[in-house]
């Protein structure tokens, strides 16, 4: 992470976080009392996402920080919970869709951290079980060097049974994690994809092999895993590719420490396609055989992303039998010829998700 600018809104300037940020920071910080002024910067620049990548802003998030998983009716959707700390990445993946989706898109770190907690304590005091997640908008690790926040969040959860943190990342940011009592109420989640896919469209990330070397220290800590092939991508070879990446996975960590992994495959809002071609020129993710689907997203045509679907189960259930396998935003028919049910059977995906937290991480359900 390196930013060329950090500014701060006058909002939050006194708080606290500002004040270890600071410390860790050896740069130039500028007090902004319009934070308009910073959208403008970003906005008006001839590459707005790369710019929004070099500067940090931060903030106070003036909305809720726990929002629902917006999904859509036409696909499964997990009824995960967002934990909205910040937006934007550092990193630089072709096929991410925050590319496109922030206006403009900019490295946002929200500060007002004891906001935070308050809803965290209205969460924790539900009847229901909470998957949460802060993987959404953002790098759930990337912050780790000059903020304590992820940290304090899995303490946070280790004080209660209703809920569970999931830290979703591409990164190798995880010594932070290793000394803190989690009671196994934090998953350590990775994003997974070939070599071929990391190496050429996932920019400033850590390497496969990086990852699965961090997950296994984590599983030595204590820490419960999960995974995610989301998004897959269909190219010549892939199928020798993702089941090499599988085999993998299963020699770093042992399967009893997988919560679940999900899999999804590459679709993306037609804003982006423009995006990708002209950050991304040499990438070739966006010419394969696409369809408009139901969420007017544009996806894979439905056999060839099925073809895969069906493989990459077979690989996963013939070394993981008991690890649960799920998809993400597909549909009953993806689900019935892939893995030989669909979700209504097992009383719906959000609560076979729920019993796998349960299982591992001790929730009371």
């Amino acid at each position: 992470m390196s930013f060329s600018e950090i500014y701060i809104d006058c909002d939050v300037a006194d708080t606290d976080a500002v004040k270890t940020i600071k410390t860790r920071l050896d740069m130039p910080l500028t007090i902004v009392d319009d934070v308009r002024s910073v959208y403008s910067l970003v906005a008006s620049s001839q590459d707005p996402v790369s710019k929004g990548k070099e500067i940090l802003f931060l903030t106070k998030n003036r909305g809720t920080f726990i929002k629902n998983c917006p999904g859509t009716r036409s696909y499964r959707c997990c009824g995960y919970k967002i934990l909205h700390i910040g937006t934007f990445c550092t990193m630089d993946c072709a096929y991410c869709i925050l590319q496109a989706y922030f206006h403009p898109p900019l490295t946002q770190l929200y500060v007002n951290h004891d906001d935070l907690m308050d809803e965290l304590g209205n969460l924790f005091t539900q009847n229901s079980i909470s998957r949460v997640g802060t993987g959404e908008f953002t790098d759930s690790l990337i912050w780790e060097p000059f903020t304590d926040l992820p940290a304090v969040l899995v303490s946070e959860f280790a004080e209660q049974t209703k809920a569970v943190l999931e830290l979703k990342t591409k990164t190798v940011n995880v010594k932070d994690l290793q000394h803190i009592t989690h009671n196994q109420k934090t998953i350590i989640s990775w994003s997974l994809n070939t070599n071929r896919i990391v190496e050429r469209e996932e920019r400033g990330t850590a390497s496969l092999s990086e990852r699965l070397t961090a997950a296994a220290a984590c599983e030595s800590w204590g820490y419960k895993l999960a995974f995610h092939f989301d998004p897959v991508f269909i190219y010549d070879g892939c199928e020798d590719d993702y089941q090499e990446v599988i085999e993998q996975m299963i020699a770093a960590v042992s399967p009893e420490s997988i919560v679940w992994i999900s899999i999804g495959s590459f679709r993306y809002m037609p804003d982006l396609k423009p995006i990708i071609q002209e950050r991304f020129p040499e990438s070739k993710i966006v010419y394969g055989e696409f369809i408009t689907g139901l969420d007017n997203k544009m996806r894979y045509f439905k056999p060839l992303r099925l073809k895969l679907y069906q493989k990459m189960v077979c690989w996963i259930k013939e070394l993981a039998p008991e690890v649960l396998v799920y998809f993400c935003m597909e549909d009953d028919e993806i689900w019935k010829k892939s893995i030989g049910f669909k979700p209504s059977d097992k009383d719906g995906l959000p609560r076979m998700l729920d019993k796998s937290a349960a299982k591992h991480c001790g929730l009371k359900i």
